[in-house]
């Protein structure tokens, strides 16, 4: 009897030191429940889980102009040029050295050799001339990106003539006309070389099928849930990614992220509402990380859309929105009033325009001078995801909402899901929209002439605004290389633009993001796309 108590007591105490062991080993997992190889015992996190508001629409980021896919692409792609750390200077990307001749029409890229793509494809200048080629003879629904060069190839305004091989390791472009921020242009996300190997054998699909030569390879993507990239062990850049794998989980409600994140089961989260800020810095185990500010929401205002085909109208609807209460209630003080397209941090910013006051006297006579001084119904639609820009879209909306009401503008909200609201917006379906834009190079051409230019149309210019006399000051602008010359054209051509009104600048946010406190080496870029290579674990 009492040898069995005893074996009792032995299995008993197993049983307690078992559980006790489990409770204190820091096994971590992936957000599908996984065991992550390599971090148990005390090991080295080495997983980082990425929450975010929205799933991305393309992996092959020239197909695409939305943010939530170049925060994937970044590090499955790499360009010829690569921005500093956070700012947008430029530096050695896959191009190690270039130059650029004294007419400013060619410039020649010598390039790193031994690189290799994902597929284990040599990349080389065949490889930069076959994704230039694709892109150039391709329009404004398949790469829209692709517009930054002035068009597609059998467009007049077109910037290359050329991209030929030189030799395996020269690339060289011949330009038409100079064009001042080509270089910085190269830099941009969208412009990742991708494997031509890869291209051929998906076609469209490459889209779901992404390979570069970036630090961390494609693995899986499960749409509206996460996308999951791992470790290049092949990666040009020895000892470098320092994380093993990066899950980047779609988690819409900035709440729920925001718990999300408390609770241990993600690492990072974008897109942190002002109004909790407080919350975070309230938790010892986690950490606030501002993204350097280089953006702009707004709403935009379909011209050739009656009544907003109307200056008059789109000038009234300027005056009935109360900026800074909007600011005050959603953005914790960190955001500025918009009055112009760019923010006050890019070079040629017009600081002497006089923002539209908010005055609903003025706002009612302007639409009885257009005609409509009963008002009239729209649809507004407000985006359903956070962006940086606007982290409480829905919450803002209704807030137009009741000021465009007060002056006899009945404003429906709408909205409907991320993929679908960015095509209706591209093809000009909505009234009134909210939208915004992170900057892709830190230049003015990238705000002004990539989001309201004849041009863009189609592409970025979701307004459908068209401006002759703003379109040539824009290819002057581009055309220009003495820089205070170049800030000349920029001024005047947001004078033009605040006339015309084709939307309501809004705000300049500084995005917020929060982490756990064991989150190393995470520097946000003013992008809003960051290459996470040095990240790591505590």
């Amino acid at each position: 009897m009492k040898k069995r108590s005893i074996l009792v007591l032995l299995i008993s105490l197993l049983a307690i030191s078992m559980f006790l062991a489990g409770c204190n080993t820091k096994t971590n997992t992936d957000a599908d429940g996984k065991k992550n190889p390599g971090t148990s015992n005390g090991s080295k996190k080495d997983t980082l889980v990425y929450g975010r508001g929205g799933d991305s629409t393309s992996l092959d980021p020239i197909t695409t102009t939305e943010g939530e896919a170049f925060k994937v692409t970044q590090n499955i792609f790499e360009t010829l040029l690569v921005y500093g750390e956070q700012d947008t200077t430029i530096h050695p990307g896959l191009a190690e050295e270039w130059n650029t001749s004294d007419d400013g029409l060619t410039y020649t890229f010598k390039l790193r050799q031994g690189v290799k793509f994902h597929d284990g494809t040599d990349f080389n200048a065949d490889a930069v001339v076959f994704n230039f080629d694709r892109w150039m003879n391709g329009n404004e629904d398949k790469f829209p990106y692709y517009t930054m060069f002035g068009g597609y190839k059998a467009d007049e305004g077109h910037v290359i003539k050329e991209v030929k091989a030189v030799d395996p390791n020269t690339v060289q472009f011949i330009l038409k006309r100079p064009q001042a921020p080509f270089l910085k242009n190269i830099a941009m996300s969208p412009f990742g070389i991708a494997s031509p190997a890869a291209v051929e054998k998906w076609g469209d699909d490459f889209r779901s099928h992404p390979v570069g030569t970036g630090p961390f390879k494609f693995v899986e993507w499960k749409q509206k849930d996460r996308i999951t990239i791992e470790k290049n062990p092949d990666y040009w850049q020895k000892g470098l990614p320092k994380l093993n794998k990066i899950i980047f989980r779609v988690i819409p409600e900035n709440t729920a992220r925001l718990n999300a994140l408390a609770n241990g089961e993600i690492d990072v989260m974008d897109g942190l509402n002002n109004s909790d800020e407080a919350t975070v810095l309230a938790n010892d185990k986690l950490q606030i990380i501002e993204r350097p500010s280089m953006n702009v929401g707004y709403i935009g205002l379909t011209t050739n859309r009656p009544p907003l085909d109307n200056k008059l109208v789109r000038q009234a609807i300027n005056h009935a929105i109360d900026k800074k209460s909007i600011i005050d209630a959603f953005y914790g003080g960190k955001a500025l009033a918009a009055k112009n397209p760019m923010p006050p941090s890019i070079e040629g910013y017009n600081d002497a325009i006089q923002e539209y006051p908010f005055d609903l006297e003025k706002a009612k006579a302007l639409l009885k001078e257009a005609g409509f001084e009963k008002g009239f119904e729209m649809d507004l639609w407000a985006m359903p995801v956070a962006r940086p820009y606007m982290p409480e879209a829905k919450k803002v909306a209704e807030v137009i909402q009741d000021s465009l009401g007060k002056i006899g503008i009945k404003a429906k909200i709408q909205s409907v899901d991320w993929p679908t609201y960015l095509e209706k917006a591209r093809k000009g379906e909505f009234d009134a929209f909210m939208l915004g834009w992170t900057g892709d190079n830190g230049d003015p051409d990238n705000f002004i002439y990539t989001l309201l230019d004849k041009d863009s149309i189609g592409s970025n210019n979701y307004a459908y605004y068209s401006n002759e006399e703003l379109h040539k000051i824009l290819i002057e602008a581009q055309t220009e290389t003495e820089q205070s010359k170049r800030n000349e054209l920029y001024k005047k051509a947001q004078e033009i633009i605040h006339e015309d009104a084709p939307w309501v600048p809004l705000v300049h946010s500084t995005p917020l993001l929060a982490a756990g406190k064991d989150v190393l080496n995470y520097l946000p870029h003013p992008t809003g796309s960051e290459c996470l290579l040095n990240v790591e674990f505590k």
